[in-house]
């Protein structure tokens, strides 16, 4: 099974399909999702800081758990963004790529980015893997 498979069958959760995010991608090293500006704005029109963070927690929660492998579980810990652009219309696109792979701990960063390429978000999140007790 791909990891793409992995997570389309795993689901992304209720939050994530209200918001639109879709997987393109999706593997240990690499994994890309997109989100439309549309429908997740703030009042005037800017997509929500909250959005980019959803779009990233997403990402990176799931790729958490893809690396960690049967029999464990990753919980973020801990999560920031800082924005440094605003996107206004089209699809955002998170990628999403390992910095620490570790037994108890993982951390990804996900770059958000426009329809121009433009970086508007950095995410990182820190998962905490643990053991599921069967």
């Amino acid at each position: 099974m791909t990891g793409l498979e992995w997570a389309t069958q795993r689901g992304m959760g209720a939050l994530a399909e209200k918001m639109g995010i879709e997987f393109t991608e999706f593997s240990i090293d690499r994994s890309v999702a997109t989100m439309p500006v549309e429908g997740n704005t703030q009042p005037v029109g800017l997509l929500h800081g909250g959005a980019y963070v959803v779009l990233g927690e997403s990402l990176g929660s799931m790729a958490a758990n893809l690396a960690a492998g049967p029999g464990k579980l990753a919980v973020g810990i801990d999560i920031n963004a800082t924005h440094t652009r605003s996107a206004t219309s089209g699809v955002v696109t998170g990628v999403c790529t390992p910095i620490h792979l570790g037994r108890s701990l993982s951390v990804h960063e996900i770059v958000v980015s426009d329809d121009q390429g433009r970086r508007c978000s950095t995410i990182r999140i820190t998962n905490l893997i643990k053991t599921v007790d069967a």
